[in-house]
């Protein structure tokens, strides 16, 4: 029990940095993509070949699988800039089964159906972190997780994260303020799309194997349910999604229901949650985060400021 518990976890911290990578493109831009699925696929196959044919360490894959998404990010954003809502969708969830039918049919390079094998396990300081050992699994994989919280957290305060929400709430309106809707966007695919490879990088060590099986448009499904469960534009709040979305998947196991609930039940119940929430609580089960007004804002450099002229002044008549 305890072990398939801590099973729960550590797929609630992968999926839950393909969710936050989800956040910034669905979340922040408002862009309905159903790809993540293929720059995950793309980030556990790059683990895999390179480190199996060329043998390299675990640690120098993730960025490369990371960056080989975020190019695949791009190459997805820049011809669908265009597209909006369904059609996006569409376009997106087309791209992630190219994706996947490349990787099933080119033998050469992915092994075809039968995939790749005997993954070595990642190993810190000589400490080998097996993936039987799920405590040390778990741990390093939350490290990710709260790495990934603190980017993404630091971006949605920046400049470009309030970039991205003016394109979110009114691109020409943002456009006409000098914003470079384009870049924001393709900025925003990048960045959704590296998340998801670093999942798919953990992914592949810890099963020690890839097959093209895993990665199809249900994952992508999957995903997009954490960020409407947990509340759109809220990185603690997707993270809450993930780990409720993959309870939901394993709990008939948990239970010991497998035999008597069938495989297909958990693609009705990820349809029915998607309907609920948008129904009932379209903000998610934490909503949006807050985030300060102008008026806040003025009301916290005013008090800064007179805060340092009252020090001043203290200053002054102590001299």
């Amino acid at each position: 029990m305890l072990n398939f518990i801590l099973l729960i976890f550590i797929y609630s911290g992968i999926y839950a940095l393909m969710a936050m990578g989800q956040n910034v493109i669905t979340g922040y831009v408002g862009l309905l993509s159903l790809c993540q699925a293929g720059f995950f696929a793309i980030g556990s196959y790059a683990t895999a070949i390179l480190s199996v044919s060329y043998g390299w360490n675990f640690w120098l894959t993730v960025p490369i699988a990371g960056l080989l998404a975020a190019l695949a990010g791009i190459i997805i954003g820049l011809p669908t800039l265009r597209l909006k809502g369904d059609y996006l969708a569409i376009a997106t969830l087309g791209f992630g089964e190219i994706i996947r039918n490349i990787i099933n049919n080119w033998d050469s390079l992915t092994g075809g159906p039968m995939g790749i094998k005997r993954i070595p396990m990642a190993s810190i300081f000589g400490y080998t972190i097996n993936p039987f050992d799920k405590w040390a699994f778990l741990g390093m994989v939350w490290i990710f997780v709260l790495l990934g919280y603190l980017f993404f957290k630091r971006l949605a305060r920046s400049r470009i994260g309030r970039a991205l929400e003016a394109i979110r709430e009114d691109e020409i309106a943002a456009s006409s303020m000098g914003i470079n809707t384009t870049k924001y966007k393709v900025w925003a695919f990048a960045l959704g799309a590296f998340a998801a490879g670093v999942a798919g990088s953990l992914q592949a060590v810890f099963t020690l194997s890839v097959t093209p099986g895993p990665f199809t448009f249900m994952v992508s499904i999957m995903v997009l349910c954490m960020v409407v469960l947990g509340g759109m534009g809220n990185f603690i709040a997707v993270i809450l999604g993930a780990f409720l979305i993959q309870f939901i998947s394993y709990f008939p196991q948990l239970v010991g229901l497998s035999n008597v609930i069938p495989p297909q039940f958990k693609q009705i119940l990820f349809g029915l949650i998607l309907v609920v929430m948008m129904i009932w609580r379209p903000q998610g089960i934490l909503g949006r985060a807050p985030r300060m007004s102008i008026s806040g804002i003025r009301r916290k450099k005013r008090t800064t400021s007179n805060g340092g002229e009252s020090g001043d002044t203290i200053q002054g008549g102590s001299r």
